[in-house]
């Protein structure tokens, strides 16, 4: 067990090493053409809502909260005949990211109460920071203590004044910002400053982060998909740093992982237009209740019912039912049936978000 102690920030190290400075401008690349893609889908709550429900997933299977995709979409149905309680914690996740994204836009700002409003919606409970002593990380395999976090309630108080400062004063560190997310991440993470909820949240503010910072517009880009595709790795670099000090290989870990993640979300984002459009084509040349607003609901509810329809379109619960069926008994959707309630699939939808 190492007898590293946490510093508060800045921290006196050399983070823009050559290795780092070389692999900024291809991410900065990646995240600037996907910031430009997302803007081009017109209602942009359709990528909020899709691409939010697989973070949701892929963040809280790092934490073996493990849901199926379709466990996943019913949840969002809030149908009274299903209950899962790891969709959900998936189904706060995606509350808390949401609610940390409104209030970074109202604000300006990514501070501590922002932080503490996300880790309430994510556990669903006002515990707040910890206040008593007994937290340690163990290695998951063999239950031996790799790191002690602070146990002192006034340690990770000012530990997290101390990091809300860094996150929104540039001039604590003029440093890219991209190496300074790796810095947050790992700074958060150490500081483990609430009972649970640590990891879900830490990577709830890495996208919140590059927001504030202007690098994206909506919370789309999530990196939990790639940390679990690399978790060995994750873990072993930021215990690298409090062993030995070695930060250049986190924070190339986490550039490269902006980049591959900002990749892969264009492309699975330019999958959803070209979706979007060939429905959009098949609807308004056969039915003529097509309308934007219905397409959009269909992409933004992989599993839509009714009263969406309802609530989107303003229409009646027997015109909303009609439009449903009729595109299910025409294969467009797949209409299933739980307890006394249906609902209805895209399946093309469904099929390019769970290729992944």
């Amino acid at each position: 067990m190492t007898s590293w102690k946490l510093e508060k920030l800045p921290l006196s190290v050399d983070f823009e090493t050559k290795k780092v400075l070389k692999a900024l401008p291809s991410a900065h690349f990646a995240l600037a053409e996907l910031k430009g893609i997302a803007a081009s889908i017109p209602n942009q709550n359709i990528l909020i809502n899709t691409l939010g429900l697989q973070e949701a997933k892929d963040s809280s299977a790092i934490e073996n909260i493990i849901t199926t995709h379709d466990d996943l979409f019913k949840s969002e149905l809030n149908l009274d005949n299903f209950k899962s309680l790891d969709a959900k914690e998936v189904q706060n996740y995606i509350s808390a990211l949401k609610k940390g994204f409104e209030l970074v836009l109202e604000r300006g700002l990514l501070t501590n109460k922002v932080i503490l409003q996300i880790q309430e919606a994510l556990e669903d409970n006002k515990a707040g920071f910890r206040k008593l002593p007994g937290t340690a990380l163990k290695n998951s395999t063999t239950g031996e203590t790799i790191y002690t976090p602070p146990q002192n309630y006034d340690d990770i108080l000012d530990l997290m004044t101390n990091l809300e400062q860094y996150i929104n004063d540039s001039e604590i560190q003029d440093i890219d910002p991209l190496i300074k997310m790796a810095i947050i991440h790992f700074q958060f993470e150490s500081i483990h400053p609430f009972y649970d909820g640590n990891g879900r949240t830490g990577r709830i503010i890495n996208i919140l982060y590059l927001i504030l910072e202007n690098l994206q517009s909506l919370p789309i880009l999530y990196l939990s998909n790639y940390i679990i595709k690399h978790k060995a790795d994750y873990y072993k670099y930021i215990q690298e740093v409090r062993d030995e000090n070695l930060w250049e290989d986190w924070v190339l870990f986490l550039i490269k992982g902006v980049e591959e993640t900002a990749k892969e979300t264009t492309k699975l984002i330019l999958g959803i237009k070209d979706l979007m459009q060939v429905s959009k084509h098949k609807l308004r040349d056969n039915y003529k209740f097509y309308s934007q607003d219905f397409l959009n609901n269909l992409f933004k509810h992989p599993y839509t019912k009714i009263e969406f329809i309802v609530n989107d379109l303003g229409v009646s619960r027997l015109t909303a039912a009609n439009y449903l069926n009729k595109l299910a008994e025409d294969g467009i959707l797949r209409k299933e049936k739980l307890g006394t309630g249906n609902y209805y699939i895209n399946l093309a939808l469904i099929d390019l978000l769970t290729k992944r």
